[in-house]
C-alpha cells in the first residue's frame, strides 16, 4: 500500500519524532481523517525518506514516531536548465511543475535582453517544487536558484558540458551528447523573441554549444521540457 507522502523541511536520522507544520498536519488529520497509528512517509527533498506513525494527532501540531529512515542517492544525472522568466507567470509555473517530474537537478530563472517579466516570486514557485516533488513520489527536489542576469550566469557557470538552445542561423548545430559519465550539464533556454545575436556570441565564447531542440518554434516553456526530456534520454 502507498503510505500519504508529504514535505518536511529537516530530517535527522538521530531523531525519533517529528512535530509537522500545521498545513501538513491539518492536511493529516482532518482532510485525510488519519489518527493515531496510522503510517505516513516523509521527504525533506535531499534524498532522506522516513516511514513514521502518527503519535499525536494534533489538527496544528501533529507529531509522527520514527519507524524507518533511508538515503536514497540521487538517481538522474547533475543536469541543470537556466531558462528565460517569461510573461506569463503560469507557464513558468507550469514548467516548474512539469521539470521537476520529470527530473531535473537545478533550475536558474535568468533575466536576458529581451525578457519582459522581470518580478519572481520564489516563495510560490518554491512551493510549486514541493507539491510537484511529492506528487512524483521524489526524494530529490530540484535547486531553484535566485534570479541571475544572462552574462552573469554564463560568466560564472562551471558546468563541463554546456548547451544554448536558440532559433538563430548561424551555422550548423550540435546534438546533445550521450553522457555517460558524471559531468554537469547545462542549457541555456531564451526568452519569447529569442536570445540576442549578441547574447548567442557571448555564450559561444564561453564554450556554449548551440543545439537544436527540433525544426519548430518552440515556447520557452515548452522548450524547458524538451531540454529536460533530453537530458534525462541522453543520460
Amino acid at each position: 500500500m502507498n503510505l500519504p507522502f508529504f514535505y518536511i523541511d529537516f530530517l535527522d536520522a538521530q531523531m525519533t519524532a517529528y512535530t509537522l507544520s500545521e498545513e501538513t498536519s491539518k492536511h493529516i488529520i482532518q482532510v485525510l481523517r488519519m489518527k493515531i497509528g496510522d503510517c505516513i512517509q516523509l521527504t525533506d527533498g535531499k534524498g532522506n525518506l522516513v516511514t513514521a506513525e502518527i503519535i499525536d494527532d494534533h489538527k496544528k501540531k501533529c507529531v509522527v514516531k520514527k519507524v524507518d529512515f533511508t538515503f536514497l542517492p540521487f538517481q538522474n544525472k547533475k543536469a541543470a536548465i537556466a531558462i528565460s522568466l517569461v510573461k506569463n507567470s503560469s507557464r513558468f509555473e507550469w514548467f516548474l511543475e512539469k521539470a521537476t517530474e520529470i527530473g531535473v537537478q537545478s533550475i536558474y530563472p535568468l533575466i536576458c535582453s529581451r525578457t519582459e517579466k522581470q518580478h519572481f516570486r520564489k516563495e510560490r514557485m518554491q512551493t510549486i517544487i514541493i507539491s510537484a516533488m511529492l506528487q512524483s513520489k521524489q526524494v530529490w527536489m530540484p535547486v531553484l536558484a535566485e534570479v541571475i542576469s544572462f552574462q552573469d550566469f554564463i560568466n560564472t557557470n562551471t558546468s563541463e558540458i554546456k548547451y544554448i538552445a536558440h532559433c538563430e542561423e548561424d551555422g550548423e548545430k550540435n546534438t546533445i551528447e550521450k553522457n555517460n559519465n558524471d559531468y554537469t550539464s547545462v542549457m541555456l533556454i531564451g526568452p519569447e523573441g529569442d536570445f540576442t545575436k549578441e547574447e548567442i556570441e557571448s555564450a559561444k565564447a564561453k564554450d556554449f554549444k548551440p543545439v537544436s531542440l527540433g525544426i519548430n518554434r518552440l515556447r520557452t516553456e515548452t522548450a524547458g521540457i524538451v531540454a529536460v526530456t533530453l537530458f534525462n534520454n541522453w543520460y
